[in-house]
């Protein structure tokens, strides 16, 4: 049975707003019920361990209710990247929410879990602000797994769009195209996902299940 380890912010302070923030959790729950059904098994890691921060839970979103009563213990107690073997998972999915910015591109044991997986013939994915687990990710040699890969992630006219643009710490969508990627977006927040030789990224909330079955059909 193939195995996804969605990988979770544990930054909860949104800059200085003094607003809360932390993994978007419908991306998660959404593409879960993907892989669930079609077999995988889920797992779940997160930059600190421990109890990861939420945010975006709608009571009226049914599945990310079912989701969270499914998983309040794993949830509860997640691993850090340092206790996990690269070699378990086949895949490993970048979950986003605000809080990725400001954690995801320092956490080098996270990068190097993920480059593990990727360097095993496993996918790396990614949604809207997860690629921030993205722009300090490097392979065996030297390479930046975006160089030169088609990619996507939470656009710079979407920050824009909520008002963020001057909170979060850096630009998402420059800073991977510094890194070589191929940046490819469509209209904001609609659905967008684009797959590239075991490298899946999605564009914002309602690309999460599309980055899913992405997943799925690349390691096929």
């Amino acid at each position: 049975m193939p195995k996804v380890l969605f990988a979770l912010t544990s930054h909860g302070r949104l800059g200085d707003t003094g607003r809360n923030t932390g993994f978007y959790v419908p991306e998660v729950a959404h593409p879960a019920r993907v892989f669930r059904d079609a077999g995988w098994e889920i797992a779940f890691v997160s930059v600190a361990g421990g109890q990861p921060p939420r945010d975006g839970v709608k009571p009226e979103d049914t599945v990310t209710q079912e989701f969270l009563a499914a998983n309040d213990t794993a949830l509860s107690a997640t691993p850090d990247a340092a206790s996990l073997d690269a070699g378990d998972y086949d895949a490993i999915y970048f979950a986003g929410g605000h809080g990725t910015m400001w954690d995801f591109p320092d956490a080098k044991e996270l990068a190097e879990l993920a480059a593990g997986v990727y360097q095993a013939g496993g996918v790396v994915a990614a949604v809207c602000h997860g690629p921030a687990g993205l722009v300090n990710l490097t392979l065996e040699d030297g390479s930046h797994l975006v160089d030169g890969k088609q990619v996507s992630a939470f656009t710079n006219e979407e920050e824009d769009a909520v008002g963020l643009t001057d909170v979060v710490p850096f630009s998402l969508e420059s800073t991977l195209i510094a890194k070589g990627a191929k940046f490819n977006k469509t209209d904001n927040f609609a659905e967008f996902a684009v797959a590239d030789s075991r490298l899946v990224t999605g564009q914002n909330p309602a690309s999460a299940a599309k980055v899913a079955e992405l997943t799925i059909a690349e390691l096929a």
